[in-house]
Parts: C-alpha cells; sequence; structure tokens
C-alpha cells in the first residue's frame, strides 16, 4: 500500500520503518518541522514537506502520527475524501477525523516506542477501529502486515488500556527513576536491581500480578516498614510515594 505518514515524532519513525520494512511504499512525510520531516523522509527514502506545503494526494492510507492537541490543529486543506486516515493515539475517539475523510479510523500501537532504541520490536500490539465495517477490514488487513498482534477495540476499550498503559509503564518508570536516583545518593548500584526488576516482569508472562505479591506490606511487617520509613525521611517525594502504595497494598491484601 502506498502510504503518507503526517508527523515525525518516535510513532511516526518506529511505525514508519515498519511500515517500509513490510514492503509498502511511504509516498511522504508532512510535519510541523520541515527539519524533522527531512530526516525521517531521508531514512524512508521519500519526499518531504511541512504542514504548509503540498500534501501528497496519491496514497490508499494517511497515518496520522501527531500528539494529541495537534490532531485538531489542521485546516480543511487536509480533507482526503474517502481516503483511508487513520491516528495513533490510544485516548482520543476515532470521530475526531470524520472531517478529514468518510473513510477513518484509529490504529493505536500499545507499546512504548522511541525511535532512538533499538533493536525495536517487531510485534507491535496494534489496536485498531473505524468508522464502518468495511473501513475496519481494511485497516485490519493493513495492520497485520506490520505486526501479528492486531486487535479490535472501540474508543472505550482504548481508553481504559491507555489508561492501564500509563500505569504499567510510565508510573513503573518513575519509580525505577525515583529508586535509581535514591541508589545514588545513598552509594547504592541500582544496577543491582535488574535482576529483580527483569524476573518480576518475566513472571507475568505466566502470572496475574496477585499471585506474585510480597513484601513488608503484603506481610504487614511493621517494624520493616517503620525502618524504611525513617530511612527516607530525607527524601520527602519516595517518602508519600512509599507510604500511599503501603497503603494501598495492606487494603487490597486485606480485600482479597
Amino acid at each position: 500500500m502506498k502510504v503518507v505518514i503526517i508527523g515525525a515524532g518516535n510513532v511516526a519513525t518506529v511505525l514508519g520503518r515498519r511500515i517500509k520494512q513490510s514492503g509498502h511504499e511511504v509516498l511522504q512525510v508532512v510535519s510541523r518541522k520541515k527539519e524533522s520531516a527531512k530526516i525521517l523522509a531521508d531514512e524512508l527514502e521519500c519526499p518531504f514537506t511541512d504542514n504548509g506545503g503540498t500534501m501528497d494526494r496519491d496514497a490508499g492510507l494517511y497515518l496520522l502520527a501527531v500528539s494529541d492537541d495537534a490532531m485538531t490543529g489542521f485546516d480543511n486543506s487536509y480533507h482526503l475524501d474517502d481516503k483511508l486516515v487513520v491516528h495513533t493515539a490510544g485516548s482520543v475517539s476515532k470521530d475526531v477525523l470524520k472531517d478529514f475523510s468518510s473513510s477513518y479510523g484509529v490504529m493505536y500501537p500499545l507499546q512504548s516506542l522511541n525511535k532512538n532504541i533499538l533493536p525495536q520490536p517487531l510485534n507491535i500490539p496494534l489496536l485498531i477501529d473505524a468508522n464502518t465495517d468495511d473501513v475496519l477490514a481494511r485497516l485490519e488487513e493493513f495492520a497485520q502486515t506490520l505486526s501479528q498482534n492486531v486487535s479490535r477495540a472501540n474508543d472505550q476499550l482504548r481508553l481504559n488500556l491507555h489508561v492501564a498503559a500509563v500505569l504499567v509503564n510510565n508510573f513503573t518508570n518513575h519509580l525505577h527513576f525515583l529508586a535509581a536516583d535514591y541508589c545514588k545518593h545513598e552509594g547504592a548500584d541500582f544496577k543491582l536491581l535488574l535482576p529483580l526488576i527483569e524476573e518480576t516482569a518475566l513472571r507475568l508472562r505466566y502470572h496475574m500480578p496477585d499471585e506474585m505479591r510480597t513484601g513488608p506490606a503484603v506481610r504487614k511487617d511493621i517494624k520493616t516498614l517503620q525502618r524504611h520509613l525513617r530511612l527516607l525521611a530525607d527524601y520527602p517525594a519516595i517518602h508519600n510515594i512509599y507510604l500511599k502504595m503501603t497503603d494501598s497494598i495492606m487494603q487490597s491484601a486485606d480485600a482479597i
């Protein structure tokens, strides 16, 4: 399929690479910043333009991979009649595209994508939706050329999963950040925790989180909890999170 990519950030770059690797032809990269468009276009070996330029109208699919706010900033010059137009956001309704085309949908990668981290995942989970059954079938056929992990998900389900993704990815990574900063200040090697982090993540392939519960909060080991909190007295941000998480763990343990 011939594709035009609108956007040049992490999602546009990672999906653009996958699109080309899968045998599709990228006709053009369009981006707010011409410099960014050129970098991705050079990699994908195609022309480029900024938002004020002329968009190629010969593609079969237009992939809108921009921020949620930027998605509403395009004018009527982007109306593409019945061409398939899809965005990649998890928390935005497909209907935001109804003025762009009569054929529109969503292809949301349920994955944290970074163009600078290699190797990149081959089977990115892709959640798809569209405004009609026929358009959904067309989009599904395209998505299955990019990944073996394609699922249909309406606006509400994608939003629910987007919330869950923030919990398991962004929030977890912030805890890693806080732990690394704590280790640095206390003269400990954060990398000693990597086997623990990796093993916990790998166990999720075979066990639900409630089966893997452990630690002083689950055991209600008050003496250890108090000792930890004393150590964290000079780290108010971590101290506050520790208290809230401990309370949440204890309450959920009581509920089981």
